[in-house]
């Protein structure tokens, strides 16, 4: 076996570590998702929905170490080191905030929810499973085409959270008569959009790979 065949394995450990980063959002936003259409005060499964958020948050993090130490340790990388670093860290910055959004319902000691924030925790779980879908594809650069539409969508989705932010902290404004209120849900609402902003960065990034790998 010849030194550059050698290489090609470590190659491909790029592509399982991002698929099993990839995952996790998932399993963070659907978690999300799960604690907050079932909102209820001293509810136990809100306690062990947030810590299965944590742990996965966690998990995420070694993986995201494990690929700098990768990329650092590699001669040959399946694409721009610079990309394979922005991919892994706009990734990570996905579930740190989803992390985020449901610490802050303990943390704000929040007691009520909105239906709004639960559409923005479902469009953010969608966004992830396009992420997902997309992170899959990058092992094969034939597959360019199909991942820029699945960026299309994501942007779309995006577009859609941001819509749905608007409305929601224009109602909280004109109906919610608690200030403490309203300023607690609005932090929840800009964590959950902020989450749907960096997965369009995951996209933005996949885009960039195609387009210069294509």
């Amino acid at each position: 076996m010849n030194f550059i065949a050698r290489l090609m394995p470590r190659q491909g450990r790029f592509f399982g570590l991002f698929d099993g980063h990839a995952k996790l959002i998932v399993d963070g936003a659907r978690a999300l998702v799960d604690v907050l259409r079932n909102y209820e005060v001293g509810n136990r499964d809100r306690a062990a929905g947030i810590k299965v958020i944590e742990d996965v948050e966690h998990a995420a993090d070694r993986i995201t170490h494990e690929t700098v130490q990768l990329l650092h340790t590699s001669f040959i990388t399946p694409f721009d080191r610079d990309d394979i670093h922005r991919l892994i860290s706009r990734m990570d910055d996905v579930l740190d905030l989803i992390q985020d959004a449901g610490e802050s319902l303990i943390l704000y000691d929040i007691q009520k929810l909105t239906p709004e924030a639960v559409q923005l925790a479902e469009l953010l779980a969608r966004c992830a499973e396009r992420v997902q879908a997309a992170v899959k594809l990058l092992a094969n650069m034939a597959d360019g085409p199909q991942m820029l539409k699945i960026c299309e969508e994501i942007d779309k989705l995006e577009s859609d959270a941001d819509k749905v932010m608007r409305a929601a902290v224009s109602k909280l404004f004109r109906d919610e008569t608690d200030v403490r209120q309203l300023i607690k849900l609005k932090a929840v609402y800009e964590s959950l959009e902020s989450a749907t902003d960096r997965c369009q960065d995951v996209a933005n990034v996949i885009e960039s790979v195609v387009l210069e790998n294509g």
